[in-house]
């Protein structure tokens, strides 16, 4: 059975159309007069979006493995991932889980406005998915009984899927309304900007695949930029999610509500030591305590065994956890997109040449703004003119790619899934491997594999992703197609 509802979606729309003759022979014999037969769907948005979406930025499998392969974190107590360990991960909980929700909405069709962001909201999670396993099932994915055994569509038809969808979805925005949206309030413009807003964040991941400004990647920034629906610019603007701290709490709360298993890496403050960046008050703080103010520069060294993290936090009781304390409150801030995210990686496309903005000007814009996110005094031109942060006023010279493929890296922290994807496709900053790697090549992890319950449930489907992939075998060291 798990086979066949695996991916399958009885939604309660469909649930009444292919049932209502039986539930009329039987009566009201198994009805509850007090029950539900169709979903809120205001408690099914609200539930997804306080309940799932922040923690594929913060605590969930892609962004707190991602912290890890990007080096934002090292363990403190089990090291595991930071060495490498198999990432054998399923993703059959977010068909089941979050995506299901979100199609459940399309599905019984009650608002339009609701059907756009519900779909909005499935394509940032098939970003995050992609990004991760490279390719997935996607078109033929939440299709109920109809395709029980989807076929995994390749990463670069995932990538355009998602762009294309989320362009039409911006113009299809009515009066209708929203409810249950805690992210905007129901808010159609800011909705129109974060979906502009992620289809650029998913077009530069596309630089190393379509590298010109007339290529695919290059003529699509462009529409996103261009789009009149905007894109976020501010910080008032952010795809976040602000947590009430009472039946939700914040998921970076969540990071040391029990286990300490996390440290801000050693690698992330070298970095900020090196350029002299304000922004370490806010990424480490000393003390696990929600609403501590204590900051800490004494990152970890990243990728030690058992032996050597306990050493090193027993001697160093300051060690810098994830965060400040004042940051991981229970009614905290998960960021998705920032206005520093979509700001430097319109940097990157005017550095490509993809268009004409003034390079100098988004870049140093989209410094201040990650600043601003976490409430630090505004850069100085002495850290802006630096060599290792400064970029010259002509597109694609000197170390115009690494410092801004490291300013990004820097402003998606502490978010995983962003931090990797800058490293995996920029190279960016430099990374060494962790000195006790577990994994046969010693090398960063490039990809999740999939998990052996795919083989059951899907397992043409899945041979044949397998066969796509560089050396034909599920290897934690192939890269994503975007990453080729």
């Amino acid at each position: 059975m798990k086979k066949i509802f695996k991916y399958a979606l009885f939604t309660a729309f469909a649930f009444i159309v292919t049932s209502c003759e039986k539930i009329k022979d039987f009566g009201d014999t198994n009805t509850s007069p007090d029950g539900t037969t169709i979903p809120n769907i205001s408690a099914l948005l609200t539930n997804v979006e306080a309940g799932g979406i922040g923690s594929f930025a913060s605590n969930g499998t892609p962004a707190i493995n991602g912290a890890q392969y990007a080096q934002y974190f090292t363990e403190t107590q089990y090291p595991s991932t930071s060495l490498y360990a198999l990432p054998q991960i399923s993703f059959a909980g977010y068909y089941s889980g979050n995506l299901y929700d979100l199609q459940n909405i399309i599905n019984l069709n009650q608002s339009k406005n609701m059907n756009n962001v519900a779909t909005i909201l499935q394509q940032y999670i098939f970003w995050v998915m992609t990004d991760s396993w490279g390719d997935i099932p996607y078109s033929e994915a939440l299709k109920g009984i109809e395709k029980v055994t989807p076929k995994y569509d390749t990463q670069e038809q995932v990538y355009k899927g998602i762009i294309s969808t989320l362009t039409a979805t911006v113009s299809a925005f009515d009066n209708s309304p929203i409810t249950g949206d805690i992210i905007y309030n129901g808010d159609v413009a800011s909705w129109k900007r974060m979906a502009n807003s992620l289809r650029m964040m998913a077009v530069i991941q596309l630089s190393k695949r379509y590298p010109n400004a007339s290529d695919y990647a290059g003529t699509e920034f462009s529409k996103a930029l261009t789009d009149a629906g905007g894109y976020i610019t501010s910080n008032a603007q952010n795809f976040d999610i602000n947590y009430e701290g009472s039946n939700y709490k914040s998921n970076w709360w969540s990071l040391y509500d029990g286990r300490k298993d996390y440290a801000e890496s050693k690698t992330v403050t070298d970095l900020t030591g090196s350029l002299g960046d304000g922004r370490q008050n806010a990424f480490g703080g000393s003390s696990e305590v929600p609403g501590s103010t204590g900051t800490s520069n004494v990152g970890i060294p990243y990728g030690l065994d058992r032996t050597g993290a306990t050493a090193f936090t027993d001697a160093n009781t300051n060690w810098a956890r994830v965060l400040r304390g004042d940051l991981r409150n229970t009614n905290g801030t998960v960021v998705m997109i920032g206005a520093a995210d979509v700001a430097l990686a319109r940097a990157e496309a005017a550095d490509r040449g993809w268009t004409s903005e003034n390079l100098t000007s988004v870049y140093q814009g989209g410094i201040a703004l990650s600043f601003e996110q976490w409430g630090i005094a505004a850069p100085s031109s002495g850290y802006l003119n630096q060599s290792n942060v400064a970029v010259s006023a002509a597109p694609g010279t000197g170390a115009n790619i690494k410092n801004i493929s490291v300013q990004r890296y820097l402003a998606a922290y502490p978010d995983g899934h962003k931090g990797w994807n800058v490293w995996r496709k920029s190279g960016f900053p430099a990374l060494t491997p962790a000195p006790a790697a577990t994994n046969s090549s010693k090398q960063i992890v490039r990809r999740f594999t999939y998990a052996p319950t795919e083989a059951s449930t899907n397992g043409a489907s899945l041979k044949e992703a397998i066969s796509r992939i560089p050396g034909g075998v599920d290897s934690q060291d192939a890269k994503v197609w975007w990453d080729q």
